[in-house]
């Protein structure tokens, strides 16, 4: 097995240097995210300052980058969260990961904050940190243009920040090329914060893998069975978006700030709707991607005529369409657009957009403080607002600091529609009527959202889910998303399931949504690239190991069960599209209980047991949990 390679820059020193973990480290942790998580874990001391420079902002490359294993083209971004206070990880897709794997290393390691603007040049074994000063104030579509001349090099792979970055705001974004993100948790801000502008890969040197046949084999295996899927075909004509249509019937696509679970227009702005109005003009796709679910729309006529952008994505046109009660494709597009070029997440601008609708409804905020009049519906007031959030104009510096702390400010019973658990927006599904959901978001380590543990196979739309579930449950009926019974086995396995997805490098959408790349492909797989055979239910205790050490993360921190929650309309307020449909707290309470359980974790706190830290080698982590007094007593396990 290889060791892994790490470069680590400070930037305060402005020194590069480089590291290799143990090649045992891949049998422990794998690579990206539980590496990542690792180094965050023994590096970030509790209460480190997210803006700080102790914090670490950590890109760790799948394990499968670079290769030609379908769907592998995925990175990890991990930081202590300045929206959150909490453990954050992103997971991004395009080509950035590759090349750093061709450039030889498998981890970047950053600490510190320079003097002046500066970027990151990863030429191959030559690291350098270089000015940017000249790059400082340019949005994402330019500094790819600037370096790219500068470096006169139209291959590089950039991920950058734009303004919003810059300004630190904590729902900023970091931008791989122009249309891949890792958005949530104001990773922008944390890059802005150590005033690092871009880090450029240029790498073309090869690597190999210890039983190259087998690999080969198993690659043409995994690309037949992932395009058999019944889902592949809808994700390559549709997009994500495509599944918009299918989640509203289920009354659980929010709309107007979740005070509604569906309406009638969505068909105009969901998949099927972009593909048809022409504005889709090519399709996209990640590095060794079959499926190919991205795709490039742009607006040749019309008050937005010019705009073009990647996507929209369903989260997209979740919070930025139906949420704001926005239905018309135009505005989404320019506004996704803006979020692109400006460096923001998707999801909590249009969370913060449409709770400041619904203030504005309220009589909490006037037009004038608003600069504008931020009605439902008004693609206007959103496209401004995006705009005004990057720059931190008028209401923008308000919203641009995220939901809660926004309610803080303005104050009254703003909090009470402000959707969000830890510090974090809802992505766009209405947990009311979705349960596993529920659950998994409740519980997710960085907030209420999908990426963590997506459980799309509880709404029974495919065959493969429901067969999973049925597998999971012991019976098919369990696919059924407003059931309360079994989301806890469902939302454990999907944890595990992703963890070791995110580590291998591998898309979520072909392990844990289409369900195209199995368990047993991954764990065959990740043998064929070691020289080393390792067993199914020994790449999931991978999987647990990681996803228990982030939550370690977030008890030394000082998250309990408390933290495990819902936001307030949802767990109050009936879905005014189905009836009886709530997340009460007699219903999450007795979901987290099994859930605890099943992880072997304490009922009363939520804080993993020595026990089970014990038996997933994580006996380092229970001795420092034990000397802060956050390991539970064991009996309420």
């Amino acid at each position: 097995m290889e060791p892994i390679r790490m470069l680590r820059i400070n930037l305060s020193e402005g020194k590069v240097t480089s590291e290799e973990l143990a090649p045992d480290t891949r049998l422990e942790y794998i690579a990206a995210r539980g590496v990542n998580a690792k180094l965050l874990w023994d590096e970030v001391k509790p209460g480190t300052d997210p803006l700080g420079p102790d914090n670490l902002l950590i890109f760790g490359a799948g394990v499968l980058n670079g290769t030609h294993i379908p769907c592998s083209g995925r990175t990890t971004v991990t930081t202590k969260s300045p929206a959150t206070g909490l453990y954050f990880k992103c997971n991004v897709g395009g080509y950035w990961g590759a090349a750093l794997r061709y450039a030889g290393w498998d981890n970047i390691v950053i600490s510190g904050k320079a003097s002046r603007p500066v970027y990151i040049l990863i030429d191959a074994d030559r690291a350098e940190i270089r000015d940017a000063s000249h790059l400082w104030g340019l949005d994402v579509r330019q500094t790819n243009v600037a370096l790219r001349q500068e470096l006169n090099d139209p291959d590089i792979e950039v991920a950058c920040i734009g303004p919003a970055g810059e300004r630190q705001v904590l729902i900023s974004s970091i931008m791989f090329s122009v249309y891949n993100a890792a958005a949530r948790g104001g990773v922008g801000a944390v890059m802005g914060s150590k005033n690092l502008k871009a880090i450029v890969v240029r790498g073309d040197r090869g690597f190999s893998v210890a039983q190259p046949e087998r690999f080969d084999e198993l690659a043409l295996k995994i690309k037949e069975e992932v395009l058999a899927t019944a889902g592949s075909k809808g994700l390559y004509k549709y997009g994500t978006s495509g599944s918009m249509v299918n989640v509203n019937e289920m009354k659980a696509l929010p709309a107007y700030n979740f005070k509604r679970s569906y309406s009638p227009l969505l068909p105009q702005i969901g998949g099927q709707a972009l593909y048809d109005s022409g504005y889709v003009k090519r399709r996209l796709s990640c590095f060794a991607c079959v499926v190919g679910c991205h795709r490039f729309t742009q607006l040749e006529s019309g008050p937005y005529a010019g705009t073009y952008c990647g996507g929209p994505e369903f989260e997209t046109i979740g919070a930025l369409g139906a949420g704001c009660g926005v239905f018309d494709l135009q505005p989404i597009i320019k506004a996704n657009e803006y979020c692109n070029i400006y460096g923001l997440d998707t999801i909590s601008t249009g969370g913060v957009i449409q709770w400041l609708m619904e203030c504005y409804e309220r009589g909490v905020v006037s037009a004038q403080e608003c600069g504008i009049e931020p009605l439902w519906g008004s693609g206007e007031a959103v496209v401004d607002l995006v705009r005004k959030i990057a720059y931190g104009e008028g209401i923008g510096k308000i919203l641009g600091q995220g939901v809660k702390r926004a309610a803080r400010e303005i104050g009254g019973d703003s909090w009470k529609w402000a959707i969000e658990v830890k510090g974090l927006e809802q992505s766009r599904v209405d947990t009311r009527s979705a349960k596993a959901y529920a659950l998994a978001f409740a519980v997710n380590f960085r907030g209420p959202d999908h990426l963590h543990t997506e459980t799309i196979g509880e709404f029974g739309f495919r065959p493969e889910g429901v067969a999973l579930i049925e597998k999971l449950t012991g019976h098919k009926k369990y696919a059924n998303p407003y059931l309360v019974d079994k989301r806890a086995e469902i939302v454990v396995w999907h944890e595990d399931c992703i963890a070791v997805t995110d580590s291998l490098g591998l898309c979520m959408f072909a392990t844990a949504a289409i369900y195209g790349i199995s368990p047993q492909r991954m764990a065959q797989v990740y043998s064929a690239f070691l020289g080393k055979e390792v067993e199914e239910r020994e790449l999931f205790k991978m999987g647990r190991r990681i996803v228990t050490l982030e939550k370690c993360f977030n008890v030394r921190e000082g998250a309990t069960r408390k933290d495990d929650r819902l936001p307030y309309r949802l767990m109050t307020e009936e879905s005014a599209d189905r009836e009886g449909a709530i997340n009460s707290a007699e219903e999450l309470d007795r979901m987290l209980d099994e859930y605890y359980s099943l992880h072997g974790w304490d009922k009363k706190t939520s804080w993993p047991t020595e026990a089970t830290l014990t038996n997933l080698g994580l006996t380092e982590v229970a001795a420092e949990l034990r000397r802060l007094g956050k390991l539970p007593d064991g009996c309420n396990q």
